[in-house]
């Protein structure tokens, strides 16, 4: 992306934005969808104005420089995201976005993007319950810092628009009768307005009452709260919610954000009688979001974060031109456990062959832990019950705790709270630090090898364990996998030869920087699984170019392996290969390649025809 800042202050000597006849009618027919024509006659002018004055903030470098954006290229193979809390680090004479900065500059030199989870003031959460959205929290940094920080590398804000903190300007407003505020949140006079009926209908992550009362100066009141009583539910269908919305998204992209994170957005259009998710309106406001963008910001990218069933999860990538650039790979973190637990990749396998995205544009975010832990949502109708029960038994084994979400059949696990390391290797196992380390890098080189872009949390970078005394103090349990980062145990740690720290960090950032210069890993080429034992999952990816290939393959087994690749199955002759992880050459004959592979091994196959050639063109 570029480093082009956008200026402080708009400059409205310059042309005003033309907004195109066609566009203008595209984004009234979104409005007329959600509130009516006359309604949405009436918030145009609004949303025209936010437009002009954003793009009145552009100097005309960045003009010039979006006119030549290629879509195609927007995400490519050096594509590394890292997901973090601006104050995960601490150390080295700084705290919060300064101490991070250092800290994957020092040590994680192949990433490029650094999502920060909300670093706005906040009530609760963790961040996700924002007091004030336009606000850097100081405990954490300043707009000066996320700037320095943008200069090294893209970043990912999350728009957390579902909801804001019961201590927010906005409810607060709402409580006093302002009437700038009266119709923003969704509120009733009494809990019996939403019938046992309605209730039972609507998909929510959590156990607890969808309304929660306040007291107003209008008297009580009771307000839609899906996810805390302390987060309140904007109301959408006040279009002047959704041109706040607009605006916000919009002194992001001012403020340095290069993807835009729509936060759990399926819940963002509540209405009684539905199950209150993947509604026709939320997905309407998420297309009117991308015309935005479009418009006045074509290199910034929207993801959205639905954790649910794959199927479902993939609609939001609309028409693959429409709706989200990138959506979040639910499906994949828990699979890659299965796989790992059984020491089985088919059921991985079958799912990845079958995989099918509506265009080059759109990209799966290839994820295995984040903030949250494993969700098992995505599985749902891949893997059997039986098979998700006993996934959820062995985490647990593992030391993971479960969340459970609301239905009408009762509660059902939805996630799985855990570090990756713990997950993937038991505690206080006395197994040998260096085959735990392999067994680790081989789950995770499985994001980096499918196809998508692939991102891992701070905590999975540097495989912290569960940490039980955290949840103990909080009583929350997904802070099993937000401890704070300490740099200076963490580089002592790195000073111990054999230690989980030094042989994870030689293994995997050689993995990475792999991945990141490999054009065959372009998330617009082609990908093909290839089905060569039960035991090993492979993919052939191609570049958007068809010059170039590899032949990623990992052996998700504690077992040594001798795998016949037949040649001719994956569409390439050549008989000498390059093993860019072991850095050895490889031969076949026969038309077959034999690869021995030891215990969670991990082999990126190319031609070597093709590794000299690009050899040579970068030299």
């Amino acid at each position: 992306m570029t480093r082009i800042p956008y200026q402080r202050d708009p400059d409205f000597s310059r042309p005003l934005l033309e907004i195109e006849p066609q566009v203008r009618e595209h984004m009234l027919t979104r409005l007329e969808f959600l509130y009516g024509r006359s309604r949405a006659e009436a918030a145009f002018p609004e949303l025209e104005r936010i437009l002009k004055v954003h793009h009145a903030h552009k100097p005309p470098e960045l003009v010039e420089y979006e006119a030549g954006i290629d879509p195609e290229e927007r995400f490519t193979e050096r594509d590394l995201i890292l997901i973090t809390y601006a104050d995960a680090v601490r150390g080295q004479g700084a705290t919060g976005i300064e101490a991070l900065h250092r800290f994957v500059e020092t040590y994680y030199d192949a990433v490029n993007t650094i999502h920060m989870l909300p670093f706005f003031p906040y009530s609760s959460d963790r961040g996700f319950s924002v007091v004030d959205f336009k606000a850097v929290d100081p405990k954490v940094g300043s707009w000066d810092q996320v700037r320095e920080l943008a200069f090294d590398y893209d970043l990912m804000f999350d728009a957390v628009f579902n909801h804001a903190s019961s201590r927010s300007q906005m409810f607060r407003g709402f409580l006093r009768g302002d009437p700038q505020y009266a119709d923003f949140f969704i509120a009733y006079d009494s809990p019996d307005d939403l019938t046992p009926e309605q209730r039972s209908k609507i998909f929510r992550p959590r156990t607890s009452d969808i309304l929660t009362r306040y007291e107003t100066i209008n008297g009580p009141k009771y307000i839609w709260t899906t996810f805390s009583p302390d987060q309140i539910d904007f109301n959408f269908r006040n279009p002047a919610v959704l041109l706040a919305v607009l605006e916000a998204l919009l002194f992001y992209v001012r403020r340095g954000a290069d993807i835009i994170r729509l936060d759990a957005v399926t819940y963002l259009w509540s209405e009684p009688g539905t199950e209150s998710i993947h509604l026709p309106q939320t997905h309407e406001i998420i297309k009117l979001l991308r015309d935005v963008l479009d418009t006045v910001a074509p290199g910034v990218a929207l993801v959205t974060e639905t954790n649910v069933p794959h199927e479902q999860n993939i609609s939001y990538f609309g028409n693959g031109t429409d709706e989200a650039h990138m959506v979040y790979n639910f499906a994949l973190p828990p699979l890659v456990l299965h796989t790992f637990y059984t020491g089985d990749a088919e059921d991985i396998s079958r799912w990845a062959a079958g995989l099918e995205l509506p265009s080059t544009r759109t990209h799966l975010f290839n994820m295995l832990d984040t903030h949250d832990g494993v969700g098992v949502q995505g599985v749902k109708g891949i893997l059997t019950r039986e098979q998700i029960e006993a996934l959820i038994e062995r985490a647990r084994e593992h030391g993971a705790y479960i969340s459970y979400k609301a239905t009408q059949e009762g509660d059902e696990p939805y996630e799985i709270n855990t570090t990756w390391w713990s997950a993937i290797n038991l505690d206080g196992s006395p197994e040998p630090m260096a085959m735990q380390v392999k067994r680790y890098v081989a789950s995770r080189s499985i994001a980096l090898a499918l196809k998508g872009i692939p991102g891992i949390y701070t905590h999975g970078a540097i495989a912290l364990p569960n940490d039980h005394a955290l949840v103990k103090e909080t009583g929350v349990k997904r802070d099993v996998n937000r401890g704070v980062i300490h740099t200076e145990i963490f580089r002592e740690h790195l000073r111990q030869p054999g230690s989980k720290r030094s042989l994870l960090r030689l293994e995997q950032r050689a993995m990475s920087r792999t991945r990141t210069r490999l054009r065959a890993f372009h998330p617009a080429g082609e990908m093909r699984v290839l089905q060569l034992s039960p035991a090993v999952f492979a993919v052939l990816r191609t570049s958007p170019e068809g010059d170039a290939h590899v032949l990623a393959m990992t052996n998700v087994t504690g077992d040594r392996l001798e795998i016949d690749v037949p040649l001719a199955d994956v569409g390439l002759d050549d008989s000498a290969w390059y093993d860019h992880i072991a850095d050895e050459r490889i031969s076949g004959s026969a038309g077959s390649l034999t690869v021995e592979m030891g215990p969670y091994e991990v082999a990126w196959l190319q031609p070597l025809r093709e590794r000299l050639a690009t050899f040579r063109r970068e030299r």
